[in-house]
């Protein structure tokens, strides 16, 4: 069995540059306080899940504080995202693990809904196909795993679009690669997402007064 890596993908909790669609509900160091939360649940949720070696690939590079400190509290191994875009940080990631011989998949940061058995489907999904994916609800996907490279599939795509997810099943067809899709997860990018998280018991940051 190939060596399983996880690959949690995390920008740094810098008020004003994280979760900026919640500013308008959370004010800029609420959203950066929630985006820690995130990190860190899904760093330990990763971790926990006892798969394979857990890495965090930190955006614009692995000098934050808080990333530093969460990948030592988790066992993670720092990395640095390289790319003019996520497409091209993501392929480059996957492609320096699975060079190695390993599987990977790779998660973002804030999808609370993404648990330790989601994880493992993902790699059970890989002994069949080439690639699996987790859509999300908002059109996107917050789990991609491959058991080779595949950099095409990540070029000239509408990140943080409605479209990305089935601009990517093109991209799929196009090049005849097998994949598998998962059932949809919801991710926390909205204002209207924050109810859901209070109803799992997370603790919401107060907005500004």
């Amino acid at each position: 069995m190939p060596e399983r890596r996880i690959l949690v993908f995390a920008k740094a909790p810098v008020p004003g540059q994280v979760k900026t669609r919640l500013i308008p509900a959370l004010g800029p160091e609420g959203a950066a306080r929630l985006h820690r939360q995130l990190v860190e649940h899904a760093l330990g949720t990763a971790a926990a899940a006892g798969l394979g070696p857990v890495e965090l690939w930190c955006a614009p590079d692995d000098s934050d504080p808080f990333l530093r400190a969460c990948a030592g509290r988790h066992g993670a191994v720092l990395r640095v995202q390289r790319g003019r875009d996520v497409g091209e940080r993501m392929a480059d990631a996957l492609d320096r693990v699975l060079k190695s011989g390993a599987r990977a998949v790779l998660v973002g940061s804030d999808c609370p809904a993404l648990d330790a058995r989601r994880l493992a489907e993902a790699f059970r999904a890989l002994e069949e196909v080439e690639a699996v994916f987790n859509p999300a609800e908002d059109g996107g996907y917050m789990l991609v795993g491959l058991r080779r490279p595949l950099p095409d599939a990540f070029r000239d795509i509408p990140w943080s679009g409605p479209e990305v997810m089935e601009r990517t099943r093109e991209r799929l067809r196009a090049l005849g690669v097998r994949w598998r899709e998962l059932p949809p997860l919801w991710d926390v990018d909205r204002p209207e997402d924050l109810a859901r998280l209070r109803r799992l018991g997370w603790e919401i940051p107060a907005p500004p007064r």
